[in-house]
Formats: C-alpha cells, structure tokens, sequence
C-alpha cells in the first residue's frame, strides 16, 4: 500500500479487522472487497479471455498452510471476474525444475502426517544436492518424484477447499517446448538481460549467460555455460559441471563438459517467472512480500525491457503466522490444509483467507473457537439474525456467498466451545439430545442441518485433544463414579445443584461454586475436584462453571444429587 492510498479510519488500521474501507471522491465512503478492487485493475486492462490468474510455489518441502495463501488470494480475484462474466483460468505452477539446495527436517506424507528425515531414505536425497526435485525419486516411494509428492499435496489442498486450480509443472513446460522460444530469445538477447539483471544482483560479468543446464553426467543443476549456439534448428548450450553455492554449504559439481538442449535446463528465478508470464498469459499474480521486495521489482524490469510484455497485475499480501511464529517446517511449526480441515469446516478456513491480504495476522490453533465464532458472526449477520454495524453487514453481504458453496438459511452452527463440551461423550445420539435439550437444533431442523451441525462436535474434539485444553476430557454420563464425600461437601453439592437448576449463566456459576465451598466451610480446591470426581473421574478438568452450564442442566443437578 502506498503513502497515498494509506488507511486514514480506525476501522482501517485495526488488523483484526477482514474488510477494506477505500475513501473515494473527497469523505464519500464505498464499502469495498479487496479482490473487487484487484479484479477492477485486471478488468481494466481489457486483456483476452480467458483471464489467466497465476500462482506459484517452489515444492522444496512440506506444503503448509501458508503456502495456500497464493491459492486462495487469487482464487477470490477469479470469482470476483467470473462474477463479472469473464472467464477465467487459475493456474499454479510447480517450479519443480529447481534444485534442491539442501535436506529438509521434516517431510510429510500424502496423508499430512510429518515425519522426520531420518525416517525416510535420506540418502537418497543427500545423493541427489543439486538436482531438480522432478529427478529426485520419492523419499515415500508413492508418487514419481520428490517433487510430484509435494505437488501431488498442493493440489490434494486447493481440492480440499474446493479452488479450481490447474497445477502446471515447470520441468514439463520445459521438456514439452513451451518454454523453448522464449529461453531462445533471452539469449539471444543476453547483453539486454545482463544488463538489466546488474541492475538486482550482484556478480553478473560479461560471462553471465541466462540459463542453468542440467548435467548429463551427475544429473545436477550447473550455473556455468561457455558457450552458445542459437543458429541451428536445435538450439544449444556448452556447459562444464562445476560446484554451486547453497547457503552456508557448497553442492559440488562433477567436472562433466558437455552439451544441453533448451529443454534440458532451466533459466535463472529472474528470468523464468517473467517467462512464465509471457507462456501462460498471466494478467494477475499474487505474491508475498518477501517477492514484492525482491523479484518483483526485477520481473517487471525483465518483462518490459528484456521480453518487452507487460507484466500482471501485482497484488502482495503479508504473511501469518502460526501460533505466533512463523511457519517452518524445520522447527515443526507447520500445519497442513488436512489438519486444519479436521479441526474445523473448510468455510470457516476458506473465511480466514478472505481477510484483507495486506493486514499481518496470526492462524492460532490454541484460540481456533475465536476464529469459528468470527465466521458464525459473519453467517448471522448475513442472514440478518443479528445486528451488525455497516462495515460489517457490507462485509458480510459481500464476502459470505464466497465462502460458502451455497447459502442455506436453515443450515445449523453449535457454537464451538459447547461442541467440544459435546465431544467428551461418545455417544452420538446423546450429543444430539444435549444440543436440542440447550436450544441448539430446533424441533422442525431438517436432517442435513442436523447431520452438519454434528459434524462439528467431532472437529471441536480434535482441537481439544491437539491442544490439550479445557475441553480434552471424557464425560462420564452413563454412571457415577466411585466417590466418597464428607458430609459438608455432600451439602454444598447439594446447594449448588439448587443454584444451577434455577438457572444462570457460566461465570455466575463458576461463582457460586467459590462461594458454597466458603459457606459449607469446604477447601476450594477439593470442591472443585468433587466436581471433577463426579463428572469425569478426574481430579482436574476443564473450567467448572462453564462446563456445568453447557451441560443438560437436568443431567448435571442429577450427577450432583447422585441421582445419576
């Protein structure tokens, strides 16, 4: 965002907020959807159709929740156009014709599930520093390449969240040609490139030459080319193998000279992303910020003065965070579209991702009830069953539609922390009891509503048990476990069954199980573990009063009568 179309509202500047208020026309206010504002951009232009929207991902490792950023920023930019009438194309490249560089930490397989490097024929990939990932066989033995698997997961995500994207490989657009004419006219082109490459990047001399081969000796990826031939029907490369710089490490090279195709190598990042623009038509491509200060500013450099197009419509969106630190597969703090989707509706994530791009925020697995009760806030207020401010009804009408496959007004959502009470019995008919006895499912609910609603009590119980919070407990509800009280513990029990079946709210409740220990002359402490005797067998458990107050109150004054 520029100085000039800085925010200048409270409600702009405040990060948590999902919508973008924009000031046109002097105080005149216009509620606007940021990928409306995108597709204005891209519409202008009047480009072919279809409209080509890119993204794109180097699969190196584990595809985590962050990488999904790209997919979903453009997915809402397409709608918005194919809202429009315009048709419209997601791709997402695989840059699977990089080399690995080094050994990951941690890899996952195709069911999400992380494991370490050591669990998995590391050797095969320590042999093979250097290469593309698209020659790399697959440390899991389950799909074609090193690179396959992880792509094979990006798709198995944007599935997941049902975006249509058509996933494209880099090595094939080099094997199948498509990128054979335009590697041909870069290096024909070379003192143009060079040129405007010295402008970002230190090192390129005279010597410099715009494309990688891959060694047909050793199988590596080598930066050293001597010489070119462009006036045959094929064009060629020379190359010798020599050692290339990863990090802190050194990756050698095997010394092989020898000669390359166009198709058997790659170009440079700076080059081959302006070329895949050009390839695939690209009118509009988001990236993260990281890009924004570094390869965009050279992509647009390489678009107009070297391949002279005109690159896309640029939108850069901020990072999040996991738990508060950012993702790294290496530390362990990764979590893929999988495990999300078992915490919670693919709606609720697909909302987290509709959020205002140029705001930095944080995907917390610990206070995920936080971001469900957003997304049932956001339902409500779309259906009018709640009153909202203007800001967030417009929001609302807007972005609602988009998140969910179909708006069903009768649909049903059981808040999220009273699901995770539901998840600490097993019985699911008696789940369905407590919810109706509570109000949550009306008498006339139809059965798909009901059967939806449901599904939500298994994904709170996952979350509490991956968090182990106040809710990763089991219920005792079919008898009453071995206990023995004294006498005053018996009545202040009994005195606070009276309190509860009158009726009143969690924190009144979690007060007065204070205040009748004190009147019975009964420790606080050892109170509540009667409590938690009583209902979970346990001797600790989840916050009391909130609990006995999202239970079927009838069971709950039975369970501390001991009637049941």
């Amino acid at each position: 965002m520029s100085g000039d179309d800085a925010p200048d509202s409270a409600a702009e500047r405040d990060v948590e907020s999902p919508y973008t208020l924009q000031r046109e026309d002097g105080d005149d206010t216009r509620h606007a959807f940021w990928a409306d504002t995108v597709a204005d951009r891209v519409a202008n232009r009047e480009p072919d159709e279809p409209i080509v929207v890119k993204g794109g991902i180097s699969p190196s490792g584990v595809p985590h929740l962050g990488n999904v950023n790209e997919i979903m920023r453009g997915y809402y930019v397409a709608e918005a156009l194919r809202e429009r009438g315009h048709e419209v194309r997601q791709v997402f490249t695989a840059d699977d014709r990089d080399p690995l560089r080094g050994l990951p930490r941690t890899l996952c397989d195709l069911e999400g599930n992380l494991v370490d490097l050591g669990e998995v024929d590391a050797g095969a990939l320590g042999r093979n520093l250097g290469a593309p990932y698209t020659d790399i066989p697959d440390p899991f033995g389950c799909c074609d390449s090193y690179g396959d698997h992880f792509s094979t997961i990006i798709q198995d995500s944007a599935d997941a969240l049902n975006v249509p994207i058509e996933l494209i490989s880099n090595t094939e657009l080099y094997e199948n040609g498509d990128l054979e004419d335009v590697t041909r006219y870069v290096l024909e082109n070379q003192d143009r490139a060079r040129e405007v490459l010295a402008a970002y990047q230190d090192k390129v001399d005279e010597d410099y030459v715009p494309f990688n081969p891959i060694c047909a000796e050793c199988g590596k990826v080598t930066e050293t080319v001597t010489s070119v031939d462009l006036e045959g029907e094929t064009p060629t490369v020379d190359y010798r193998c020599t050692d290339m710089d990863a990090g802190d490490q050194t990756i050698d090279g095997c010394g092989h000279e020898g000669t390359a195709t166009l198709r058997e190598g790659k170009m440079p990042w700076r080059f081959e992303w302006p070329a895949q623009w050009q390839v695939l038509g690209v009118d509009f491509e988001p990236f993260g910020k990281d890009h924004a200060e570094g390869s965009w500013p050279s992509g647009q450099d390489v678009a107009r003065n070297v391949l002279e197009i005109e690159p896309p419509v640029p939108m850069v969106y901020e990072w999040f965070t996991l738990d508060g630190e950012p993702f790294s597969s290496s530390a362990g703090n990764v979590i893929l579209v999988s495990d999300v989707l078992e915490l919670l509706e693919p709606e609720v994530l697909r909302y987290f991702f509709a959020k205002d791009p140029s705001k930095a925020r944080d995907f917390s697995i610990e206070r995920l009830d936080q971001l469900v009760d957003e997304f049932d806030r956001l339902e409500a207020i779309y259906f009018d069953e709640i009153d909202a401010s203007e800001d967030e009804q417009a929001f609302a009408d807007r972005v609602y539609p988009l998140v969910v496959e179909e708006p069903r007004e009768d649909r049903i959502r059981l808040p999220y922390t009273f699901a995770a009470v539901l998840g600490m019995t097993d019985d699911p008919d008696l789940r369905e009891e407590i919810a109706r006895r509570e109000g949550h499912i009306p008498d006339d609910a139809p059965e798909w509503a009901i059967d939806g609603a449901l599904k939500r009590v298994e994904q709170a119980r996952n979350w509490a048990r991956r968090t182990e919070n106040e809710f990763d407990y089991e219920l005792k509800r079919s008898a009453i476990p071995d206990h023995e009280f004294d006498d005053a513990t018996e009545d202040a029990l009994a005195d606070l069954a009276e309190f509860i079946e009158e009726g009143h709210e969690p924190d009144e409740i979690q007060g007065e199980i204070y205040e009748t220990a004190r009147r019975h002359d009964v420790d606080v402490g050892e109170f509540f573990s009667a409590g938690y005797r009583l209902f979970f067998d346990e001797s600790q458990g989840p916050k009391l009063g909130s609990f006995l107050a999202k239970v079927d109150r009838e069971f709950v004054v039975a369970r501390l009568r001991r009637e049941r």
